[in-house]
């Protein structure tokens, strides 16, 4: 049976600094540093288990070379159990584990959120008139690319060969509903001008159907096998193919679709019949034709455009449900999945402005054609990409998505709540409640351990490596019972053990 599919997003912002001379690594920095400055403590984020060049076909480049992490850049884990940190020049916000995509929606705007309260701080410490400003979005225009990547918790017990081979054609047609949109093309040797607008904001930027890196040759499936949890059960599907959406449907739709595909792959129901001969190719030919008609090769010699791709996954999934239930995506969530995901379809298919309150492409191809025919612009015009851009600005009297009329999930309260207080439902409910209740006491943590400072030496480390443990069911007990880290240790007992952990600052 298929396991259950914790979830989570990472997403770097685009960072611009207005009215002061700051590079955006030292803009990214003040940003991150105003927000957490307020707090009684900072905790730092715990390197040990870093291993970023493990690949999934077993073998590590860890083993070869240097690892290459930035921890001499602000990196810190929030009361939400959320990370925050410098990554490559950009703010990034990783969400703590969810159970659900709903619940993956609600902590993804919890970070949009904090990276506004920090434009607010930031603004708070600059000089009059300067202000650094964060877009969700993927691109500079300049040819540079930076992510929004997925995180899936799958068997270990299913060949990874086989999870990219089963999973790739999802990868690659999806963007019809949860591409961003973007004016131009990026795409190497290609005239800018040549492209109109496409679905996505990522497809001209990748060049390989599968492989570790991910800012140079981008593949289509990353093989970092960095599970952050049990590797002799587990891994860490880590998806780098996806957008960053300001429409919350399209981010549900987007971990919610996979996540069902994912548990399919592992019960063995879904079968090769789909896969395509060219996936690399395929993605940009889909992305540059927004009126859905580009028809793409599978290995069978057949052609389908990606609109009757994901109507043909949408009905495996649907079978899939009625034979094995929902429960690894949550039967609620993923009742609704498979609702959406087919209403979205059909109103592809019927007329795709039918979905501008849903899709994030189809909201953002309507204002530029507005834009574009009040003033008889031309295609690719500077003040066109303007706009592009605009629809992304966190500033919330500026961004042009959240006037779009976009459906929500989520509301204001909960929302603000989600930026301080954990999920319920992961081990990330143990991480953001301990930092809660003693934040001066926690020295680091990361995804799968936190360290404590118990007064006397040696640290302590406290593993966590099953997802699924460190729920509040499990442990809100635990913790109120617990007058200090070193009740809390004591406690758990031969689950902990010394840590010889140095702080890099």
């Amino acid at each position: 049976m298929s396991i259950a599919k914790v979830l989570g997003i990472e997403t770097e912002y685009g960072i611009i600094a207005t009215g002061v001379d700051s590079s955006p690594v030292t803009s990214s920095s003040l940003l991150i540093n105003s927000y957490v400055s307020r707090f009684d403590a900072t905790i730092g984020w715990d390197f040990d288990a870093e291993r970023p060049g493990s690949d999934a076909r077993g073998f590590s480049l860890d083993d070869v070379f240097p690892q290459d992490i930035e921890m001499s850049m602000v990196n810190t884990v929030l009361t939400n159990g959320a990370r925050y940190y410098v990554d490559h020049a950009h703010p990034e916000v990783s969400t703590p584990e969810c159970r659900t995509a709903s619940e993956a929606v609600l902590f993804d705007r919890a970070g949009e959120e904090i990276v506004r309260q920090s434009m607010d701080a930031a603004k708070r410490v600059l000089p009059a008139g300067a202000e650094l400003v964060a877009y969700k979005n993927n691109s500079d225009g300049k040819g540079n690319s930076y992510g929004c990547h997925e995180n899936y918790l799958v068997s270990r017990s299913t060949p990874f060969g086989e999870l990219a081979a089963l999973i790739t054609t999802h990868f690659v047609t999806r963007q019809v509903f949860c591409g961003a949109g973007k004016v131009g093309s990026e795409f190497e040797g290609m005239p800018s001008a040549s492209v109109a607008f496409q679905l996505s904001q990522r497809a001209d930027f990748f060049e390989e159907e599968i492989g570790l890196e991910t800012t140079l040759k981008r593949p289509i499936v990353n093989t970092r096998d960095e599970p952050h949890c049990d590797p002799m059960k587990y891994r860490r599907l880590h998806v780098i193919v996806g957008d960053a959406n300001m429409s919350e449907i399209a981010t549900f739709l987007k971990l919610g679709t996979t996540a069902i595909l994912l548990a399919m792959i592992e019960d063995e129901q879904l079968d090769s019949s789909l896969v395509l001969a060219t996936p690399v190719a395929a993605i940009r030919h889909i992305s540059h034709d927004p009126t859905l008609r580009q028809k793409v090769l599978l290995e069978s010699g057949k052609t389908f455009t990606a609109l009757e791709l994901q109507d043909a996954l949408c009905e495996r999934a649907e079978r899939y449900a009625e034979r094995f239930g929902l429960e690894s995506v949550g039967e609620e969530d993923g009742k609704l999945i498979l609702r959406r995901w087919r209403e979205v379809i059909e109103g592809l298919k019927e007329d795709p402005m039918s979905m501008r309150h849903v899709i994030d492409w189809v909201a953002k191809k309507r204002i530029v054609d507005g834009m574009s025919e009040r003033h008889n612009l031309r295609a690719n015009d500077s003040r066109l990409k303007a706009i592009d851009l605009q629809y992304h600005d966190m500033r919330a009297d500026k961004c042009l998505a959240l006037r779009a009329n976009l459906e929500t999930m989520t509301n204001k309260e909960d929302v603000l709540a989600a930026t301080t207080t954990p999920p319920d439902t992961t081990r990330a409910y143990f991480r953001g409640m301990c930092l809660k209740k003693w934040p001066t006491d926690v020295v680091a943590a990361n995804w799968d351990s936190i360290v404590f400072d118990i007064g006397r030496e040696p640290l302590r480390r406290v593993p966590m490596m099953e997802p699924l443990r460190g729920t509040r069911q499990l442990t809100e007990s635990l913790i109120a019972q617990s007058s200090s880290p070193s009740e809390l240790v004591a406690s758990l007992g031969d689950q902990v053990s010394s840590s010889s952990f140095k702080p890099t600052n």
